[in-house]
């Protein structure tokens, strides 16, 4: 594989998406709750600044993998929830879940 297949493969596009400190956990704590407040997801990471979680967030909504909703309450409520291309990382991200499981024992 050249450099210009590498560009274009689906591996590596995957790999983009799903790279980030934070973007598992995210990803994690969306399949636990059909949507999560920005504050939630923010308290279960307590050492991401709401700014990293933000941009995470950002990137991954720009990749169609979540969605963001916002309530007009007072005060404004945001909320995240997969999409459907989201939910299909669900059994993928298992699977590597019981990889890396296995490679600790």
């Amino acid at each position: 594989m050249n450099f210009e297949e590498f560009k274009n493969c689906g591996l590596r596009k995957s790999l983009d998406i799903l790279s980030g400190k934070w973007k598992p956990l995210i990803l994690h704590s969306l399949f636990e709750e059909e949507k999560v407040r920005f504050v939630e997801l923010w308290r279960k990471m307590p050492r991401v600044s709401k700014k990293v979680l933000s941009e995470q967030l950002k990137q991954l909504e720009d990749d169609h993998i979540i969605q963001r909703i916002e309530v007009y309450n007072f005060p404004p409520e945001v909320y995240y929830k997969l999409t459907e291309k989201g939910e299909k990382l669900g059994p993928i991200l298992t699977e590597l879940h019981t990889w890396g499981s296995e490679l600790n024992s």
